[in-house]
């Protein structure tokens, strides 16, 4: 009886109810969706099956969006709703992962698409936007099957290319435009160009950063801005100053935004590795560590520098530190690595843009910010890396090393996840052990560098930092410790119109 008036209620006719009634997947471990994450299959299930075709969930990164997809493509596939389901990603770790994870119960009836073909004999199809789609006609084999073939298709990451009209990934979703087409994103994009709620629309259930971390299932973060004082200043060449190959240097201010793009200054980007190696060695050499920088030559300076500064780590293994990008074949090969609480190495990684996004790294316990980052949607997916909580590995919060001032987007309206400490800072505090002590266990600060908070632990009642983090040794540095404009020299870049400060 009380079925039937909760039914009556929502409205459910007798066709929606075998959809709506279908059980959940369960393995047997006792293991269910947490509460957010039935709201959100739930909102979708009773969307679809009002004949809802275009659906837009949002969910912050770290809260179990893909299993939250499969829980809902269990529920249509084995009510009979939906026969033949596309899961669309672009990258090939994100397909991987699905596959050999959240999506295994599919078993037999499932497959990751290659060899530029789409077989029939299966249901549920795992595939690239690249393997099925390109430039030239005979590159998209989606046209190969009939525009009906697919009747679901979840788009992961949807706020990327699929959100613009013009984008190669959108023709492959109006192609199956009779499809019921679903949208994971935990940033929708929102430009005059570009707009997720415009194909999808309104989202049918938002799980914020915000909540998550006040719910307990992310992790809480500080964040340590570094101020460098040649970025703070800028820097302008002499008259008539010439590089190292004697092309006179155009004489302007160059600044924060021109470091490791239009200008290269080694000597920064050494002080960068050196505050990283100090913050390390103060609180856990081996903790994992993402660095993101502008681009794959930065990383890979950057990577260098840091490996320069712990020739001890790097003698224990060369895989301490190791730039992974998109071009670098060596260093993607060690990704999973990366990634696996169980593998100590590498224990740090420097990258551009092949982290930002889908990359499951659990035990991220610090994220370092050297790169000029303007998009909320990529600032959002950056700190996303270390929102992931892993009890059994003590990872329970993360730190943020800022150097290029990205967390100004923290004031942004946009952004709904408050750090819970933010402490300014400059290199040459990172030096004294004492300083050092107050940047990793001190008190918030104001704008004026006064305690925000008097007495408290930055992490509240919940979380104690001395039980997680370890004091180390105090670093002592050797050789040079100062940095300034006036050890450089200049010498330009061999290709583009870079010039690199020595």
């Amino acid at each position: 009886m009380l079925w039937e008036k909760y039914c009556e209620w929502k409205g459910y006719s007798d066709d929606q109810l075998p959809l709506i009634t279908q059980d959940y997947y369960d393995d047997g471990s006792g293991k269910s969706p947490r509460y957010y994450q039935l709201n959100a299959i739930n909102k979708t299930i009773e969307a679809v099956s009002k004949g809802q075709d275009r659906v837009l969930l949002v969910m912050a990164t770290g809260t179990g969006k893909t299993y939250t997809a499969f829980q809902i493509i269990w529920r249509l596939w084995k009510s009979g709703a939906k026969k033949r389901i596309l899961f669309l990603a672009d990258r090939n770790i994100l397909v991987d992962q699905t596959k050999n994870n959240d999506f295994q119960p599919f078993g037999t009836a499932m497959t990751k698409i290659g060899d530029r073909s789409i077989d029939p004999a299966y249901e549920v199809h795992l595939g690239l936007y690249q393997a099925v789609t390109g430039k030239e006609e005979p590159k998209k084999i989606f046209k190969k099957v009939s525009p009906d073939f697919f009747d679901l298709i979840i788009v992961d990451e949807c706020h990327r290319g699929s959100a613009s009209k013009e984008s190669a990934w959108r023709e492959v979703l109006e192609y199956f435009s009779s499809a019921t087409q679903v949208g994971l994103t935990a940033t929708p994009k929102e430009t005059d160009e570009v707009s997720n709620i415009e194909y999808f629309g309104e989202p049918v259930y938002t799980y914020s950063l915000k909540q998550g971390i006040e719910d307990g299932f992310l992790a809480p973060y500080k964040v340590v801005r570094v101020d460098i004082d040649i970025d703070l200043q800028g820097w302008r060449p002499t008259k008539g100053q010439t590089d190292k190959h004697g092309e006179v240097i155009t004489d302007r201010i160059y600044n924060q935004s021109d470091f490791d793009r239009s200008m290269v200054i080694d000597d920064r980007t050494m002080l960068v590795a050196h505050t990283i190696t100090n913050y390390l060695k103060r609180t856990d050499p081996m903790a994992k560590t993402i660095v993101f920088c502008d681009d794959v030559d930065h990383a890979e300076r950057m990577r260098r520098a840091i490996a320069n500064c712990n020739r001890e780590q790097m003698d224990k293994n060369e895989k301490y530190v190791m730039k992974i990008t998109g071009d670098d074949d060596i260093g993607k090969a060690q990704l999973d690595n990366f990634i696996n609480p169980k593998k100590a190495y590498p224990v740090i990684a420097t990258t551009s843009d092949l982290m930002t996004t889908g990359v499951d790294a659990k035990t991220c316990k610090l994220v370092v910010l050297d790169s000029t980052i303007k998009s909320m949607t990529k600032f959002k997916q950056i700190i996303g890396r270390g929102t992931r909580i892993d009890d059994k590995f003590g990872k329970l919060w993360f730190s943020i090393l800022d150097f290029k001032k990205a967390t100004e987007l923290f004031v942004d309206e946009r952004f709904d996840g408050t750090p819970e400490r933010v402490k300014i800072t400059k290199p040459e505090d990172f030096e004294n052990p004492e300083d050092l002590d107050d940047i990793v266990d001190g008190m918030p600060e104001d704008e004026n560098g006064e305690a925000a908070i008097d007495g408290e632990s930055p992490f509240g009642d919940d979380i104690d930092p001395d039980t997680i983090l370890g004091p180390s040794p105090p670093y002592t540095t050797s050789g040079s410790d100062t940095f300034g404009p006036g050890q450089m020299s200049l010498f330009r870049k061999k290709s583009g119109n870079s010039m690199f400060l020595v």
